[in-house]
């Protein structure tokens, strides 16, 4: 399953995260180097929102380039039913983007009901980060790994 141009203790990782809440959303990254740690090449790209993950997930599971897509951002409910249409539509495409593309996508999109920019909720929401980015590296490990056990040895 891994793609050819590496090692397969060495997956290559696309990690796809938004810009929008980056004081909350780039706390997934600590978590995930904290379980990564050497045990894949991992990519870094960012997009403007959560809305603009799927697309570019698709183009990056697409290249071939990757043995799996982990996006990362964080859809609020500021109060206005635009949160449940942006959050479906991001969960909904980056399942899509696996089907269709074969490669496995990770969602590490949180799409909290009820958030507001004060203190608390930004201090939790950076903390819980850090352990959903530890759990996303975690399932990518062992579904890359699961993966790889399906795959005929050549």
């Amino acid at each position: 399953m891994f793609s050819e141009m590496n090692d397969a203790s060495r997956p290559r990782i696309a990690y796809v995260q938004s810009c929008w809440h980056r004081d909350i959303v780039d706390n997934a990254r600590v978590g995930y180097d904290t379980v990564m740690d050497g045990r894949a090449e991992t990519e870094f790209f960012e997009v403007p929102g959560a809305f603009e993950i799927p697309l570019f997930a698709r183009s990056l599971a697409a290249s071939g380039s990757f043995d799996a897509v982990i996006a990362v951002g964080l859809v609020v409910d500021g109060g206005i039913y635009r949160h449940e249409f942006v959050a479906d539509a991001v969960i909904g495409g980056l399942m899509r983007v696996q089907l269709d593309a074969s490669v496995p996508v990770f969602s590490c999109v949180l799409t909290p009901q009820m958030f507001h920019e004060h203190e608390t909720h930004m201090t939790f929401f950076a903390k819980h980060m850090i352990g959903k980015g530890r759990e996303v590296a975690e399932a990518c490990l062992a579904t890359l790994a699961a993966h790889s056990a399906l795959v005929p040895a050549s």
